[in-house]
Order: structure tokens, then sequence, then C-alpha cells
């Protein structure tokens, strides 16, 4: 661990790379398959993809269109190399040639070093899983599984599509080939105690993850979960700021030590977002749970293994 309170995420990819990264987000027109019938219609009862998408996207565009408006949207920044990241939806949901015939385009991109995958933990074949093994000798290879619960009951009231023991193995199919792996989760899912909550970080504490991204429960309009919340507020809890920073810190505290923590908080565009709107940016966020941090006088990993 750095001198920081936890292994952060720019930190370690300048252990990687020996010049600057930016991550460009691409969503390249894929579904789920608990939106297109294979497992369910609706997707995720939280989920509104357009919160996850920068002006500069579009789903009509080209991978290689994306990322030239990806490069102009940085171009103030120094010059810079970039990783292609598949965000929306299930990106490694379709016919495999389709599905690496959009990764090569992305790769052929000038100055783009690696791919950032975004999946499902039940999209994942082995001949897809050959082709990543391959890929990453030569270059970076991430691929990050939405978990976003430790309890199943979460998972079927969210209608997620698949159990968290599916997750688990197939967290560890990815890491056995040495690719590197992540898992998100969201913090805040209604029925999850806080007990329950922190009990996520001792669960995926056992997995051979590369790195964690967290993010608080959002409110999106649109979706299912937006009509439940209207329908029972009661069963909602969203936290003030201050208390889900305490949160964080507790989880980190018992997470595993070596882990990276890529993020505590998304932010969904404003006219979107029903709730918790806390009015901060990332680094005001970032400056302060790192001032918790310090008064806490907290670490990753301090309670790891003592529960």
């Amino acid at each position: 661990m750095t001198g920081k309170p936890y292994n952060d995420f720019s930190d370690f990819l300048a252990k990687i790379f020996p010049f600057k990264v930016q991550k460009i987000t691409i969503d390249a027109g894929f579904t789920c398959p608990n939106r297109d019938g294979n497992k369910g219609v609706g997707g995720c009862t939280y989920c509104n993809n357009q919160s996850f998408s920068p002006n500069f996207k579009s789903r009509t565009k080209t991978v290689s269109v994306q990322l030239e408006e990806g490069v102009t949207f940085f171009s103030h920044k120094e010059k810079l190399n970039y990783l292609a990241y598949f965000q929306s939806y299930t990106n490694t949901y379709d016919k495999v040639e389709n599905l690496i015939a959009k990764y090569e385009e992305a790769l052929q991109f000038p100055g783009v070093v690696g791919l950032i995958i975004g999946t499902r933990p039940d999209c994942m074949p082995e001949e897809l899983l050959d082709y990543f093994t391959e890929l990453s000798k030569r270059c970076f290879v991430m691929i990050e599984y939405g978990l976003e619960s430790t309890l199943n009951r979460t998972l079927d009231h969210i209608n997620r599509g698949h159990s968290y023991e599916e997750g688990e193995e197939t967290i560890r199919r990815t890491a056995a080939r040495g690719i590197y792996t992540g898992a998100h989760l969201i913090l805040g899912l209604p029925g999850e105690t806080r007990e329950e909550i922190l009990e996520h970080a001792r669960k995926i504490s056992s997995l051979p993850l590369t790195t964690v991204k967290l993010h608080q429960l959002q409110l999106i309009k649109g979706t299912v979960m937006a009509k439940e919340f209207r329908e029972n507020p009661e069963k909602f809890n969203l936290f003030a700021v201050e208390d889900y920073i305490d949160l964080c810190i507790d989880f980190v505290e018992r997470l595993h030590p070596d882990f990276i923590v890529e993020r505590f908080i998304s932010q969904s565009p404003k006219e979107l977002l029903i709730a918790p709107d806390w009015g901060l940016k990332n680094f005001e966020f970032t400056a302060k749970i790192m001032k918790r941090f310090k008064e806490r006088n907290a670490r990753q990993g301090s309670l790891f293994g003592n529960f």
C-alpha cells in the first residue's frame, strides 16, 4: 500500500504503464440477457443505462468514432494513451466473432493500449475467455464483473438474473487465466442492513480479485426501482453523504489489503437523478473521504480477517 489509506486505482495504473492513461467509455450497442428475454425482460430494476453515458457517446456510433470523440474530449490534457472501456450493458453478450471484432477495432485505434470490459458473470464463455487470455499477453486487459451484492435474495429482487455463486465461480475462472479481474458492488440496495453490506467486504475478500469498484445506490428516473421508491420509500436507506463516507471506510477496513479500490461513488446526470443528490463532484467527495480516513486513523485491511 502507498502512503494513501487505501490502494488507489491511479497508482495501480502508474505501476503498469510508464505513461499517463485515460479511460474512454464505449457503448458498443450490446444488450443484456435479462433485457432481451433470454433470462428476463426489463433489465435490473435500478438500471437506466443513459446514466452511464458521457455526452460524447452514442449507441449509433462505431467504436472508432466514439474513441475519436473521446480523444477530442480529453485533448485539453497532456499527451495521453487510452484504455477503451466497454461499459454500457453486457459487453461479452453476443456472438464471439462479433465481440472480438469490436475489441480489435478499439485496439487498432491510435493510442489505445488496452481494454477494460464490463460484463456479467453469467456471460463469459470459455471461448471468449481463451481470447482474453491470449490478448492479455500483448496488452492490458481487465474484466469487471457486476456482482452488485453477495446476497441472492437481493439479486433476485433487483432482477439481476444470476446468483452470487455464479459470480464467484466466474471470477475464479478469469483470475486463474492471469487476467486482471474486478468486481462491482452497489452499497445500499433495498432490504440490506449495514451489517449485511459490510459482510459483502468479507465475502469478496476471499476471491482472487484485482480491483473493487463501489458506488452508492442511486435512484434514476425511468427505472423500476424509482417506481418502488415512490410506492414504498420506507424500504430504502438513501445515505446522507457523511454516513456513506463512514460506511465506505468501514467497508474498506474489512477488505483484503491487496485489492485496488477503483472508486467509491458514481455520478448520474442531474436530469436523470432522483436521489441522493449530494451536490458533490468526484474530487470533492475524494477530499471528504480522505479527511475522514485521517480523522479515524483508518486504513484498508486494518480489520481484515477479524470477523
